[in-house]
């Protein structure tokens, strides 16, 4: 995403070279025609003259190409002087957009609440980024490799440029106001840093960190993870399962997320779904069915426990939750019905 300011200097720039290059084409002919040099000799007088370097003439010249020398020096120094300011005045500005974008990227995080911090952009951190974005979720992306930038803006995507072993950098993700962090690194090692350090800049924050190895799991825990996930071991049971179950794989596979508009999951938090909760209500009395053609398919109550596929009448407990299934269209109307985030 080029600034425009960028490409008006880039165009200025482009003008100044097409007259450099005109200058010396009109010295390299002059002298030739003018002093009857040849091609090279032309060039060596042009490059001398146009850089004021005070190197002696290839032959000394006669009155005509005396004339022609000054004309060459006086349209010369104007032409080179105009580009070596354009030159300079594209460098400053650059740097000057680089950091008004910086700043401006800076304040959109730090009007973040109780958002995700995402560590790491790899492949791990490059799919919860997308999943995030298509619950419409705020989230800052911490990356140490510059080349990524551009990758990160192209995506759209919230993001700080620095390793995030270091705290200033957590800092300025605003891990001290996320609701969750996750912790994506290649490196085992990387990730129990980070985490470790996460875990004491914002203690009730939820953890999740990607490890590599399963000797891993127990360190990242007792670090202050919450969640480990283990990428390998979760694709060795989804291929086992593709041949023992390959039907409800291929289903569930199916659940995925495969563009923004495609959820057909939805957890949601029973205060959301009554005006009042003065009195306790069934799930049959919620008749998602009817309203927006959702199923529910799972409850989570207010100690963490799951049931799957509760029964209509289960009363729903404050503080508790309740997954819901449907086709996209459904899952949007869902949100629509109770105003969900």
């Amino acid at each position: 995403m080029s600034n425009p300011l960028i490409k008006f200097f880039r165009t200025k720039i482009y003008t100044a070279i097409f007259l450099l290059v005109v200058i010396m084409l009109i010295g390299v002919f002059g002298y030739m025609m003018i002093s009857d040099y040849s091609l090279v000799d032309a060039l060596y007088m042009t490059v001398i003259t146009m850089t004021t370097v005070g190197f002696g003439e290839v032959v000394p010249l006669d009155d005509q190409s005396k004339i022609f020398t000054i004309f060459l020096i006086l349209a010369s120094v104007v032409i080179v002087g105009y580009a070596l300011s354009i030159i300079t005045e594209y460098i400053l500005s650059k740097n000057d957009v680089e950091e008004l974008k910086q700043k401006k990227m800076q304040k959109k995080i730090d009007s973040f609440k109780n958002h995700i911090v995402i560590c790491g952009y790899g492949r791990n951190g490059k799919q919860a980024a997308r999943k995030l974005m298509a619950y419409n979720k705020e989230f800052v992306v911490i990356e140490k490799n510059k080349e990524m930038e551009e990758r990160l803006q192209l995506d759209e995507v919230a993001y700080v440029i620095g390793n995030a072993n270091e705290d200033e950098y957590l800092v300025a993700s605003g891990v001290e106001r996320a609701s969750c962090f996750i912790s994506a690194l290649p490196n085992d090692a990387d990730n129990l840093f980070v985490v470790l350090s996460a875990r004491q800049l914002n203690s009730k924050m939820n953890i999740i960190s990607r490890a590599s190895n399963e000797s891993s799991y127990d360190k990242l825990k007792f670090a202050g993870a919450d969640n480990v996930i283990l990428p390998d071991k979760i694709g060795g049971d989804h291929m086992a399962s593709l041949v023992v179950v390959p039907g409800l794989m291929e289903f569930i596979d199916n659940l995925s997320i495969v563009g923004k508009s495609n959820i057909n999951i939805e957890e949601v938090a029973v205060e959301k779904l009554f005006k009042t909760t003065n009195k306790r209500r069934t799930i049959r009395d919620l008749d998602l069915r009817n309203k927006t053609g959702c199923s529910v398919i799972g409850y989570k109550d207010e100690n963490g426990e799951y049931m799957v596929n509760p029964e209509a009448e289960l009363e729903l407990a404050p503080n508790s939750k309740i997954i819901v299934l449907g086709r996209p269209e459904q899952i949007e109307a869902l949100n629509s019905e109770y105003d969900i985030d």
